[in-house]
């Protein structure tokens, strides 16, 4: 390229960062200084996306919705509940799109010195779509949904060291904890705990639908389709679109042709195996997003053949990782090693051996169990993953090799996650990224909690949770964390092949901001307050 088409670029850039050229002019003109179409897509992406614009209709094709699906934050596990919680509700705190912590309702918050108590300044401008302000009344009865013997959320491990959520005015909260966590203003980023109007009686209103977030429900069905509008109370930034339609796609075909004919804006999840074709396209643009996010297939520890560590073990060593990752997610994950600490997140141990496929140790544990000729049903579904059918076909395919017969169960994708997972003792499971290990492990792993998916117990494991929560001193609380994943990786019943990329996708004329969040997919789930239409 020459130095005079390279200035020409940089003035057609500079016109589009400041919106002074259209779409359509910008791609005829960068053509002409010799510019491929991808290339001038992505730099229009880039740069023209620097100013955002506000109208129009964002439609936004989602990969995971169940008609059984509600309102209740307490139940949200759905990329449709959690895509739609993020859009119409507001959290106390958020993750931004370089990582870091950031305000929602919250504007300020501090912890004593021991980290037992932490105080949560609130935002005297926000308010509910329903013209009610947000207070502290608010927040407190939204967060206690989640706690007390008679709380059925899947957030309630999360709170468990809470003693008690007091006010100190309208906009103030102050959270007093039996023992101290560091960790407790990324705990509320967790998307169960979207704040609600609190009724009377201390209970939250969430049948409504009534939120404090960027865009209010005009009308909707679970499993189908909503409308959202702009919430001209919405207290924070962004919030460009006049309008969000989402649309519940949960077959892959229908969701890639609706974006690559324009039907749909952006979607939530690609196929891979399409990946590099649709980067061809001059209308579409890709994201591939490196995150915490993991794909596990836990063992339900307390029901047999999965009771005998020896073979769980032995279902590890049946899987080549390195196949799967280039087969299934073409290269698109991080190898894991059956522990769910990603590199992503703080803590990451160093140095523990990285488990490899071995079918010939598998099978020596398979006959230390007595458990050879061993079979085996995994259950799984298209919405649980890009390819998420093959990968349970060719994990079938590596553990023959081990004496191992898998039976891959193809599960209907509405339901899976209320009626498959937790239930069925081997499943494939999507999990999206959480910020610390302590949250993922919370969640996922400690006794009591409702979604210890393997139903592992270690008494171990859970004293050193417990330990590392508190513990102020960073390399004791790194240390702790590694003989966590020791652990789970030698004792554990889940089996973790990688943790995905989150790779999804727009048409061209969507701005996004430089930096996207790695949380969920689409900017952390908030594609709909952060994101535009460049022309």
């Amino acid at each position: 390229m020459t130095r005079r088409n390279q200035k020409l670029i940089d003035r057609i850039a500079e016109e589009a960062r400041n919106g002074r050229i259209s779409r359509r002019d910008f791609m005829n003109y960068s053509l002409a200084a010799g510019l491929t179409a991808t290339t001038a897509t992505g730099l229009w992406t880039t740069k023209a996306s620097a100013q955002p614009k506000s109208g129009g209709t964002f439609r936004w094709g989602l990969h995971d919705g169940n008609s059984s699906d509600t309102h209740d934050p307490g139940t949200y596990v759905t990329r449709q509940m959690i895509f739609l919680g993020h859009t119409h509700r507001s959290y106390l705190t958020m993750i931004n799109g370089d990582g870091s912590l950031g305000p929602d309702l919250a504007t300020n918050w501090e912890a004593s010195p021991d980290a037992t108590e932490w105080t949560f300044e609130l935002n005297p401008a926000a308010s509910f779509h329903s013209g009610k302000p947000v207070t502290a009344t608010d927040v407190i009865a939204s967060l206690n949904h989640h706690r007390g013997d008679e709380s059925t959320s899947a957030a309630k491990a999360l709170l468990t060291d809470v003693t008690d959520i007091t006010a100190d005015g309208e906009n103030t909260i102050v959270v007093t904890l039996a023992r101290g966590n560091a960790d407790l203003p990324w705990l509320m980023t967790d998307y169960h705990f979207a704040i609600c109007p609190a009724n009377d009686d201390g209970t939250i209103d969430w049948r409504s639908g009534d939120g404090s977030g960027p865009y209010k429900i005009e009308d909707g069905e679970f499993g189908v389709s909503w409308l959202l509008s702009r919430h001209d109370g919405w207290h924070g930034e962004g919030a460009y679109f006049d309008e969000v339609r989402i649309l519940v796609l949960n077959d892959p075909n229908a969701r890639q042709t609706a974006l690559v004919t324009g039907d749909v804006d952006a979607v939530s999840l690609i196929e891979l195996k399409t990946m590099a074709l649709m980067q061809r396209d001059p209308n579409i643009v890709i994201h591939n997003i490196p995150s915490a996010a993991a794909i596990t297939m836990p063992m339900h520890c307390d029901t047999a053949p999965f009771d005998n560590v020896d073979v769980r073990n032995a279902l590890k060593l049946a899987m080549n990782r390195d196949d799967i990752i280039e087969k299934i997610a073409f290269g698109a994950a991080t190898k894991a090693n059956d522990f769910h600490h990603s590199p992503a997140q703080p803590y990451w141990p160093e140095g523990i051996e990285q488990r490899e496929y071995d079918p010939d140790q598998a099978r020596s544990l398979l006959r230390k169990a007595g458990a050879e000729g061993l079979t085996v049903n995994l259950s799984t579904a298209d919405s649980v993953y890009a390819g998420a059918v093959d990968m349970a076909v060719l994990y079938a395919e590596h553990a023959k090799a081990a004496g191992i017969n898998v039976n891959v169960v193809r599960e209907p994708n509405d339901g899976y996650y209320s009626d498959v997972w937790l239930v069925k003792p081997f499943t494939l499971v999507s999990w999206g990224a959480r910020p610390t290990p302590d949250v993922m492990y919370t969640l996922a792993y400690k006794s009591d909690a409702a979604w210890n998916e393997s139903r592992w117990q270690n008494e171990r494991f859970n004293e050193l949770l417990l330990q590392a929560k508190s513990e102020l001193d960073d390399s004791l609380r790194a240390e702790m964390y590694r003989e966590m994943a020791i652990l789970a990786k030698d004792d554990g019943g889940t089996i973790i092949p990688f943790f995905n990329n989150f790779v999804y996708a727009n048409r061209a004329n969507v701005g996004t901001p430089d930096q996207l969040a790695a949380s969920w997919e689409n900017d952390g789930a908030r594609a709909a307050s952060r994101w535009w239409f460049t022309d």
